[in-house]
């Protein structure tokens, strides 16, 4: 929204604002941690757009139970989109031909390509699940599995791109030290 990429009026259902205060509730800190911040980035997203206008629906659906189902039946109404990062809501709303704006596909398709021969220094943070793998992530969350480095964790060091492997859950990289 900051960025200007996104453009229009973002409708936000009061079920959704209940939905996240629910969650922000929860006896579960990790739960807690998440609705709380899904509520601030609205509050942001609110007190920031400035090419975006922001608008709270009290629009609900109160025979349907489910808050992606009710997101799905309000997006037909207004003929809107979906904008989401939840993969089975992502799917759900296109069968039933509701467009989504996938943020995590958006991330993946900016995300830079890494080549087999390329090199890139990183840290070796924990072990892999294979016998002397190490760990290592880039600075947007790629995960990086390191051949035979378990050995070197805590240590900055350079690998070769063996492979990288794309998946609905993000981008993998494997390599081996140099």
């Amino acid at each position: 929204a900051e960025t200007g990429f996104i453009e229009g009026t973002l409708l936000i259902p009061v079920f959704v604002l209940e939905e996240l205060q629910r969650i922000a509730d929860s006896a579960d800190a990790l739960k807690r941690v998440r609705g709380r911040r899904g509520l601030d980035i609205l509050q942001k997203i609110r007190a920031k757009s400035k090419k975006l206008t922001v608008e709270v629906t009290n629009e609900d659906f109160e025979d349907i139970a489910e808050v992606d189902s009710k997101l799905v039946e309000l997006a037909q109404k207004v003929n809107g989109k979906i904008i989401t990062n939840d993969y089975n809501l992502n799917k759900v709303a296109e069968l039933r031909g509701v467009k989504v704006l996938n943020i995590n596909e958006l991330s993946n398709a900016l995300k830079p390509v890494a080549v087999p021969g390329e090199e890139m220094e990183v840290t070796v943070v924990k072990e892999g699940k294979e016998q002397g793998q190490g760990l290592a992530y880039l600075d947007d969350g790629t995960m990086i599995v390191i051949e035979n480095g378990r050995r070197l964790m805590g240590e900055k060091i350079k690998v070769e791109v063996t492979s990288a492997l794309q998946t609905a859950a993000g981008r993998m990289i494997f390599a081996k030290p140099r």
